[in-house]
């Protein structure tokens, strides 16, 4: 059985694990060094399982660890060439770690097949990630997209658990204390995906055999985790779909304190 589990999740920094058996893999690290380690700790996640790093983008709020992380414990680090150029950039990556490039094919660690797919994002070449399983089971990482693409819908048909932005309500956003030029950023193409957009793809993912849901990078200004549950609960209601007996759905936490993990 594999666990994925959201450390953290929302614009003060994201980073998520996912294991199969004693080892694991984290998709960014978007907290300081010393905040991962204790969130390990508390989900009980030895450091020592962590056999790679997956960067989606160059954000601060997905790479703020990063470099003292994977320094500290000579962990791999894997992006897209376009956000490894950005880590260069930004003078994150050192000679304390190796950082490497995803080919679009994926690759093998600790067992599990990691491939990436394209996400839009105003960042420089944002990914996310479809994890397979030794057991054939398969998890999807899917935030910071400014809508749902066919790539999006490919990758994450047939998932298990998908790991999808539920960023903000609308509503919310736009009669909320934010300048105008970051709400437009955030309703753009390439800015977040709201919590509408997002429930209107669930139903959909369910037919295709997704029955685990994590809402994650919930805005703390301009969304309520309950907010985002409803949208997705009433969505999948719509279409006669049912919680607890056609799908599970849970909300990623700010701060992971041991309370949310899901196995699949």
């Amino acid at each position: 059985m594999s666990r994925i589990c959201p450390l953290f999740s929302s614009s003060k920094g994201n980073s998520t694990y996912v294991g199969s058996g004693n080892v694991g893999v984290l998709i960014d690290v978007g907290r300081s060094a010393k905040q991962i380690e204790k969130s390990l700790y508390d989900n009980d996640i030895s450091i020592n399982s962590i056999k790679a790093i997956f960067i989606t983008h160059e954000h601060y709020d997905h790479i703020q660890g990063l470099k003292i992380f994977a320094s500290r414990y000579k962990i791999k680090v894997f992006a897209s060439s376009g956000t490894i150029s950005a880590l260069e950039q930004k003078g994150v990556l050192t000679n304390n770690f190796s950082a490497n490039v995803i080919s679009s094919s994926g690759i093998e660690v600790c067992g599990m097949h990691i491939k990436p797919f394209e996400t839009p994002h105003d960042s420089n070449q944002s990914v996310g990630y479809i994890i397979d399983t030794p057991d054939n089971k398969r998890a999807v990482i899917a935030t910071d997209i400014g809508y749902i693409t066919d790539k999006i819908r490919q990758a994450s048909s047939g998932a298990d658990v998908i790991l999808i932005e539920s960023n903000h309500d609308v509503k919310m956003l736009q009669n909320g204390k934010y300048p105008y030029y970051l709400k437009r950023r955030i309703l753009s193409s390439s800015g977040h995906l709201s919590n509408e957009a997002c429930a209107d793809e669930l139903p959909n993912f369910v037919k295709n055999g997704t029955d685990k849901f994590i809402l994650a990078h919930l805005s703390q200004e301009n969304n309520i985790p309950e907010l985002a549950y409803e949208a997705s609960i009433c969505k999948l209601a719509s279409h006669k779909m049912l919680a607890g007996v056609d799908f599970q759905i849970v909300v990623a936490p700010v701060e992971n304190f041991g309370n949310v993990s899901v196995n699949f």
